[in-house]
């Protein structure tokens, strides 16, 4: 039997299979996927078979090949990573200018590994309501900076609705990662997209208060208009888990541009002589915070050889 896994909670998966039935479901013996060091071996968005038994649950006995997931380090295994969502067609970053403020290294390491495991992104503005006149002009800034690398963005109030509607259409029949730092407003979102939910994101809160460990809850929500919102913890950070070294530049897509007229073909944008990219940083063509953050990236590689060496 074929299904859709819709909701991670622990050991248990809820499987939606394709005649709409939901099975909680188990994954069978010492199950693991070849090749990805998981702490979660199947992940919300996955197509699986079940083998039912007696009592109306399941095992997960294998898992359809993905066309894409999303990633994250483990927050306390280093070496392993953690399965945020399979087979997406697109992932929503929802993030703030203040209460509380994103910062644009946060953006940009979600940014790099969504192109890096071929996932595009919206990128959505909350709280456009509570902003001083000076935030909104900061917001714009930062809007027409990512939407002239080529990303999507759109300005919403989930708590007003303002904008709402224009996120509708863009999200109607496709499975849509919801991420973002915590408190920038996913919970209220989700409200205003599916006003069903409301009861089913208060039992999510008091299940993560009561000491669940929150980083293995994921659910996959039904939207009215068709599609599925995928609901992910509030992530702290987004550690881009497998992304080789040399591979950086072409996940910031301004830069691998620019990174063709090189002098060098291995350059790493760092000091080299005739390096074309610090030039077009020199030149405001590339956003500094952007080449900071591909900066705090390579070092971050660094500093993993260094720990994973001894």
């Amino acid at each position: 039997m074929r299904g859709l896994v819709i909701k991670n909670t622990g050991s248990w998966y809820t499987v939606k299979t394709d005649d709409g039935q939901l099975i909680e479901s188990k994954i069978k013996g010492n199950f693991r996927l070849k090749g990805i060091r998981s702490t979660n071996p199947v992940a919300v968005g996955d197509y699986v078979q079940l083998i039912t038994n007696q009592e109306g649950t399941a095992f997960i006995s294998s898992i359809e090949d993905r066309q894409n997931y999303i990633i994250r380090k483990s927050p306390n295994l280093s070496k392993q990573s953690h399965i945020l969502a399979a087979n997406l067609d697109q992932a929503l970053l929802v993030v703030t200018v203040n209460y509380p403020e994103t910062s644009t290294t946060f953006i940009d390491r979600f940014l790099a590994g969504a192109e890096a495991y071929r996932v595009p992104v919206i990128i959505v503005f909350n709280k456009c309501d509570l902003l001083t006149e000076e935030e909104l002009r900061y917001e714009k800034m930062m809007r027409t900076l990512y939407e002239t690398i080529g990303y999507q963005c759109v300005e919403i109030s989930a708590a007003t609705g303002e904008g709402v509607d224009e996120l509708r259409p863009l999200i109607r029949d496709k499975k849509s990662l919801l991420s973002g730092n915590s408190g920038v407003g996913k919970s209220t979102l989700i409200n205003q997209l599916i006003p069903d939910a409301g009861q089913r994101t208060a039992e999510i809160s008091e299940a993560h208060n009561s000491g669940m460990h929150t980083t293995t809850f994921s659910e996959m929500l039904e939207l009215p208009e068709g599609g599925y919102l995928i609901d992910t913890p509030g992530i702290k950070g987004f550690g881009t888990f497998d992304i080789e070294k040399e591979e950086l530049t072409s996940y910031f897509k301004e830069i691998f541009k620019f990174s063709q007229d090189c002098k060098f073909s291995d350059c790493t944008h760092t000091h080299e002589p005739g390096c074309a990219v610090i030039k077009a940083v020199e030149e405001h063509y590339i956003a500094a915070s952007r080449y900071q953050s591909y900066l705090s990236m390579l070092e971050d590689k660094d500093e993993n050889k260094y720990r994973e060496a001894f």
